[in-house]
């Protein structure tokens, strides 16, 4: 079995900071990580090739400095790793992202048949979750997203079952292989990188890929060419000027505390026992 993880290197969203006159991200002197909802996708396959044998191939667009998050991806224990960079990649939305990242597996698969392509659910630095729907409809492959559990692959059938979820609860989906999955946060627990595995990343031979060697078949369709979504704005959210209300407790008990806690809400909302009120007598 061939799993392709696509992952991103994004700047640590804990360090950003918005530029006070241009509204810009500010993105000198950050530090960059691995996108960490895509961390969860290259734990789930690699837990699946443990299991099932076969190879993980991590995926990444960006400029060379990515060459870093590809290289920890190989020491927590992928196999291979591909990185496309090229100048007409830059500027790229997620419509443009995905178009480039369906050639490369497109690609890989020429060689080496890709049957599950894993994504995060969506990155930090965007919050779009739209590239890994886009890679499943330009390369017409059954798609599961927010998939909270694998629960089994059967190769014979080619078939996978897993466990989404949804705002109604959670489903239980099955379909065939080829597929996309993107993973939540929290769906299982991300390895520490053994010292063999480390080691094996330091020397790897990386494939690095421009557009052409990537397959691309129409340059105009990457970077800010192929690229409709214009950001008007970015701005810092204000800060909130309120101050919490502080509940002396001591010597209290449970149902006082409660008291005395629905008691400040009310005073800081009038309107909202007024309005509990009357749902509670049905006149609303």
């Amino acid at each position: 079995m061939h799993i392709v993880v696509c992952i991103k290197q994004v700047p640590d969203s804990a360090q950003i900071r918005v530029h006070p006159v241009t509204n810009t991200i500010m993105r000198q002197g950050v530090p960059s990580v691995i996108n960490p909802y895509d961390l969860f996708s290259l734990e789930e396959a690699m837990r699946l090739r443990d299991t099932l044998g076969g190879k993980v191939t991590v995926l990444s667009m960006g400029p060379p400095m990515a060459e870093d998050s590809l290289r920890k991806a190989l020491g927590l224990g992928a196999d291979d790793a591909v990185l496309l960079t090229d100048r007409f990649f830059a500027g790229s939305d997620t419509l443009a992202t995905s178009y480039a990242l369906a050639s490369a597996i497109k690609k890989i698969s020429e060689t080496d048949p890709v049957d599950i392509v894993f994504a995060g659910k969506q990155t930090i630095d965007g919050d779009t979750a739209q590239v890994g729907p886009g890679i499943a409809k330009r390369l017409n492959l059954q798609q599961l997203t927010y998939v909270a559990k694998v629960e089994g692959v059967d190769l014979e059938k080619r078939e996978v079952v897993v466990h989404r979820r949804s705002e109604g609860g959670v489903q239980v989906l099955k379909t065939s292989l080829p597929c996309l999955i993107t993973m939540l946060e929290g769906s299982n627990s991300i390895r520490f990188g053994t010292m063999p595995d480390m080691f094996r990343a330091a020397r790897h031979q990386l494939r690095t890929w421009n557009a052409e060697a990537a397959g691309i078949e129409d340059i105009s369709l990457c970077g800010l060419k192929g690229s409709p979504t214009v950001v008007k704005k970015v701005f810092a959210p204000s800060a909130r000027k309120d101050k919490a209300t502080m509940i002396d407790v001591t010597g209290k008990s449970a149902d006082e505390i409660s008291a005395a806690a629905i008691d400040a809400i009310f005073k800081a909302q009038p309107k909202l026992e007024a309005d509990m009120l009357e749902l509670a007598a049905g006149t609303r």
